[in-house]
């Protein structure tokens, strides 16, 4: 059990180091930053209005950390930001430029990870992955149980 626990641990931190490795590479052409992508993508999927509050539950980050990457990403004129930390976040003619090349290299991306997998196995991998998060989610919300 240890040696899979060890496993999972090394294989996700893999993922996670590999998408910031590609989300850093792609925002560098911008001069911007890694965690800038996160909250350009949810700015841009967002059907509805979004503030920074909600914002930072989208991207689980911390209210500060995404004070900090608007801040930046209103001086590179890619995000306007409506009456302060709770107004209205929009994206700049710019910004939306910028977001649809996000996209695209994240959608080629995506296609590339998933070559070997055909439809039914690639439903099945998110499937668990999403169990997981949710498992894992609740075990550090109730902790651990000793059964």
């Amino acid at each position: 059990m240890i040696q899979r626990y060890t496993q999972f641990k090394a294989t996700i931190a893999c993922i996670d180091k590999s998408i910031q490795k590609l989300e850093r590479q792609e925002m560098e052409r911008f001069g911007l930053k890694g965690p800038h992508v996160q909250c350009l993508m949810a700015i841009s999927s967002h059907e509805k209005e979004i503030t920074a509050a909600t914002l930072s539950r989208i991207c689980n980050k911390n209210k500060a950390a995404i004070s900090r990457s608007l801040a930046q990403l209103e001086d590179k004129g890619l995000v306007l930001r409506q009456a302060g930390y709770r107004g209205y976040l929009t994206l700049t003619e710019q910004g939306k430029a910028v977001t649809q090349r996000i996209s695209q290299t994240a959608e080629r991306t995506v296609k590339a990870v998933s070559l070997d997998f055909d439809e039914a196995g690639r439903t099945a991998f998110y499937q668990a992955l999403e169990r997981i998060a949710c498992n894992l989610q609740s075990i550090c919300e109730e902790g651990v149980n000793d059964k």
